[in-house]
């Protein structure tokens, strides 16, 4: 929980990442005493409200009107205006992400504190806390790939499965257009890598430490990650993916291992996307029901352990050298 330094009435957060001490709770919030959960919803439904209602939509319309695009052929030619303008939709979703998650995460830590990039736990990692934690994520992709086939057994209202089916198909629509494989890593890995760390790992899920503790604020920023992408029969393995990247956040002190392993991620989605494209006789559903043999599985727990094993094993050196560095 804050502190309270003894020559002042300012809060302070304790951080045993932080390179310069103490880290103030200096802002506006802080002084009229908000609570930290309800900040962490406050975001999350303005972040919501902002991509997916008013800026994505305002900047799609914008962009489809200025390039000779009537609102009546946006209503009755959707199809025709993915074919020809998937660089402006994608173009404008990459927008809403910036404008929609990244700007009011920012700007809510701004509101906490005098140093919001030391809020969102932006700062300098080692390259090897990256570099194990993208093969954890690579051990880990069976075994997310498998409780999807779960997740899917699960009865829901048939409403919900037409509305997924209709993303997918919207999806699909858009990677078959060939944008480029580098302008799709774009804006469909990095920039949404960046823009939801930010949000979820980089703001809610500090305020929800700051509330619940440490594992409440990993699980409620993981989970809640699962369910923003309004998939529910895909819930259960975004929720895990979830909470392996709040989990990275929190052990490493830095925001950019989960922003390496959500780029790899989203990176290899694109991937499969682009092989997607090439084979319209292969549908993502083809995909997502494979079924994953049982010692992939045993495989990728085991290197997923290790890999968990060794990042511990390299924080706690880290934090005895600094220890030591500083007597």
């Amino acid at each position: 929980m804050p502190e309270l330094p003894t020559d002042a009435n300012v809060l302070t957060l304790p951080d045993r990442w932080e390179r310069r001490p103490p880290l103030l709770l200096d802002g506006w919030l802080e002084r009229r005493g908000i609570s930290p959960l309800s900040m962490a919803v406050v975001g999350l439904v303005l972040a919501f409200i902002l991509f997916q209602i008013v800026i994505s939509p305002a900047v799609t319309l914008l962009l489809l009107l200025s390039q000779g695009v009537s609102p009546a052929e946006m209503l009755n030619a959707m199809a025709v205006i993915i074919e020809e303008h998937a660089r402006s939709l994608l173009a404008a979703n990459t927008i809403g992400q910036i404008l929609g998650l990244a700007l009011p995460a920012y700007l809510l830590a701004r509101l906490h504190s005098s140093r919001p990039l030391a809020i969102l736990r932006v700062r300098t990692t080692d390259i090897g806390f990256v570099v194990i934690a993208a093969i954890g994520l690579v051990a880990l992709t069976p075994v997310i790939q498998w409780l999807g086939s779960i997740n899917e057994t699960i009865p829901l209202p048939e409403f919900i499965r037409r509305f997924e089916q209709s993303q997918m198909e919207l999806i699909e629509q858009v990677l078959r257009v060939d944008t480029g494989f580098a302008f799709n890593l774009v804006v469909l890995a990095i920039t949404p890598a960046i823009c939801e760390e930010l949000l979820f790992r980089g703001y809610v899920q500090r305020q929800a430490e700051r509330g619940a503790g440490v594992v409440g604020g990993i699980l409620i920023s993981g989970i809640v990650f699962g369910l923003y992408h309004l998939r529910l029969t895909q819930a259960i393995p975004l929720c895990v993916l979830g909470v392996y990247l709040a989990w990275l956040t929190w052990r490493t002190g830095s925001l950019w291992p989960a922003v390496a392993v959500h780029f790899t991620n989203n990176a290899i989605a694109v991937a499969i996307g682009a092989y997607v494209a090439k084979r319209p006789d292969f549908e993502m559903e083809d995909l997502e029901s494979m079924e994953i043999p049982w010692y992939i599985l045993v495989l990728g727990f085991a290197i997923f352990a290790v890999s968990i094993v060794a990042l511990q094993g390299m924080v706690r050196r880290r934090a005895d050298t600094s220890t030591a560095s500083a007597r």
